[in-house]
């Protein structure tokens, strides 16, 4: 496991890309194992950590009011593949106060054994020996683009939000740097680019990156890019791709993040009406006196 404090605009300049924003001190917990949970289970336990929340799951995967988590497991089938997830189920459905969205079609949960190939072998037949799964069954994936962007609410509402931190597992990063997390402030700037670690075996491998911010919720969305192209069919990883490179297909399984909270304006408007309604409380109680 790798374990970092480090500034935010550093990860983004190790990347070889500039920062938009101020320095902002993190902590990175990361891990490319091999096909077994057990190669990555150390930073993902850290992580959770760092987010508090304990182990014992409440309501639409809140962790004590600190975390949230999805692994997609309880997705029902009718949102499964061959169908895509509607971009806000995880905030309308189920709400956890996650939204997503791609430059893609959509994005997709794989399907449960018996109801339509796993692992999406539905896009591609040869994709369930491509990827492992950490959490058994069910991966995620953007549909004809490997970016997927999370946009955080107040679970259930369409008050846009801020996390402290976000995490998530991959399967099957086969090249340094070619899938990474961007994180973005309130104001759309960049709070830094980190990569997730390569695996250690060929195929099925599974890798953990989680960052939390020390300066609490600044975090506004985040955006994945999971290898170096789309899912598709006739696309195989390892395959050529381009003079120097070669094709490095990446699928997503469980999600991380603090739980959502109010953006300061949010908040002040929020404590502003319950001073009002206060104020209305008491004139009333004066009246009726």
């Amino acid at each position: 496991m790798q374990t970092k404090l480090i500034l935010g605009a550093l990860s983004a300049v190790s990347l070889g890309l500039p920062s938009l924003a101020a320095a902002s001190p993190v902590l990175v917990r990361s891990a490319g194992g091999d096909s077994t949970p057990a190669s990555i289970n150390a930073a993902r336990d850290q992580f959770r950590v760092d987010l508090g929340g304990g182990t014992v799951a409440g309501p639409n995967g809140l962790f004590g009011d600190a975390r949230r988590e999805i692994n997609w497991d309880g997705t029902p089938d009718g949102f499964s593949a061959p169908n895509n997830l509607p971009g806000n189920f995880f905030n309308s459905n189920s709400p956890r106060g996650a939204e997503f969205s791609t430059p893609g079609t959509g994005v997709q949960v794989s399907a449960n054994s018996g109801i339509a190939p796993v692992e999406f072998d539905n896009i591609n037949s040869g994709y369930s020996s491509t990827f492992g799964v950490f959490s058994s069954q069910r991966l995620f994936t953007g549909v004809d683009s490997n970016v997927v962007d999370v946009s955080f609410f107040l679970p259930g509402t369409t008050t846009p939000a801020l996390v402290s931190g976000f995490g998530a597992v991959f399967t099957d990063v086969d090249l340094t740097s070619s899938t990474k997390i961007e994180f973005f402030d309130a104001a759309n700037a960049s709070l830094g680019i980190y990569a997730v670690p390569v695996g250690t075996v060929d195929s099925e491998s599974l890798s953990f990156l989680g960052v939390s911010f020390t300066d609490g919720p600044i975090v506004s969305r985040v955006q994945i890019t999971s290898g170096n192209t789309a899912l598709g069919a006739g696309v195989n990883d390892g395959a050529p791709f381009g003079p120097d490179n070669i094709v490095d297909l990446v699928a997503m399984d469980d999600f991380i993040y603090a739980a959502p909270v109010p953006e300061p304006e949010t908040y002040a408007m929020l404590l502003a009406g319950l001073g009002l309604i206060g104020a209305i409380s008491r004139r009333r109680k004066v009246f009726i006196n």
